[in-house]
């Protein structure tokens, strides 16, 4: 692979969803769904095949079980144009993760088995590879047990070789949100956290609150808030940007998606206000099919949905790569 932009490092795994699931699932009782997907799943993928997608060269650093979970995985990736030659296979018993996700209009369910994603360690990155491209990428911080005590290394590693980097923390399973994340932070040139993540981090309930106390960590700051403005704050500079409306099948990978977005703008050199609009629309054309991956296996309709919203909401230069 040419010309490596980002490397994305992080967890791999399929997501099972169900859909037109019974009003109340109720215990010992055979409830009955009325669809179900299963889709590439996992934050770090999701981004690193989105990302492809878009038209950035990528590069994934993850590790898999010796299953078909992982066999599938792959090969979606591969099929986005992400180089995977930097997953490894365990030599353990573990197999590749499974997410189950159970949507409602209002919420849903998600139980996560981790699987090969707890084994991933800091000895299974090439840190030549990492450094042979211009940004590095994490997803699902706290999910990372064998490699988050190294986690700072990496990042520090990275901007010591003149990286950009960014950071997408996900949820705390535990709800714990440690502060050796701040560590990691003073590394991070982007961090990505939804309205519940930051105000988690920051231990407060006001947004501007933790927006400003996050924004003494890294350089940008964007917040994402579902269906209503997004938020990026740079030094004293802020935007916000609501996206646009679209008939949202499931919300699943949205967040990845907009991560995708917003760093495909930003490694063109775009201004923080284009990567912001760019991230909307990639967040809200995700959740226009099943899963975080399968609107943008079609690269023609995701580029005519690009070009048709930017003419509509777009503040700056293209987009996309031709």
């Amino acid at each position: 692979m040419t010309e490596l932009q980002v490397c994305a490092v992080g967890e791999t795994n399929l997501d099972l969803i169900l859909y037109g699931l019974p009003k109340e699932l109720v215990l010992d009782r055979e409830l009955l769904a009325t669809g179900l997907a299963l889709t590439l799943g996992s934050s770090s993928a999701i981004f690193a095949h989105n990302l492809a997608m878009l038209g950035t060269k990528v590069g994934f650093i993850s590790k898999i079980g010796s299953d078909p979970l992982g066999k599938i995985a792959l090969e979606r990736l591969a099929a986005a144009g992400v180089d995977v030659s930097g997953v490894k296979q365990t030599s353990t018993r573990t197999v590749t993760g499974l997410t189950v996700a159970l949507p409602y209009p209002q919420h849903r369910y998600i139980l996560t088995y981790p699987g090969t994603m707890f084994e991933l360690r800091y000895s299974d990155i090439d840190m030549s590879y990492v450094r042979s491209a211009r940004h590095l990428h994490l997803s699902s911080f706290f999910l990372h047990r064998a490699l988050r005590p190294r986690i700072l290394d990496l990042f520090r590693e990275a901007k010591s070789t003149g990286l950009t980097t960014s950071l997408d923390t996900n949820d705390d399973p535990e709800n714990k949100w440690e502060r050796d994340l701040l560590e990691v932070l003073k590394y991070v040139d982007i961090f990505f956290p939804n309205d519940r993540e930051i105000k988690k981090i920051a231990r407060t309930e006001d947004l501007a609150q933790a927006i400003n106390f996050l924004a003494g960590f890294v350089r940008v700051v964007v917040v994402k808030r579902g269906s209503a403005a997004a938020i990026c704050r740079s030094g004293g500079e802020q935007w916000s940007l609501i996206p646009p409306s679209v008939k949202v099948m499931d919300d699943v990978g949205a967040g990845d998606s907009f991560d995708a977005g917003f760093i495909h703008q930003y490694l063109r050199g775009a201004k923080l206000e284009d990567c912001l609009a760019l991230a909307n629309l990639a967040g809200a054309y995700s959740t226009t099919k099943e899963g975080g991956t399968e609107a943008f296996r079609d690269r023609d309709a995701l580029n005519s949905f690009i070009r048709q919203q930017w003419k509509l909401t777009g503040p700056g230069a293209t987009p996309l790569t031709t």
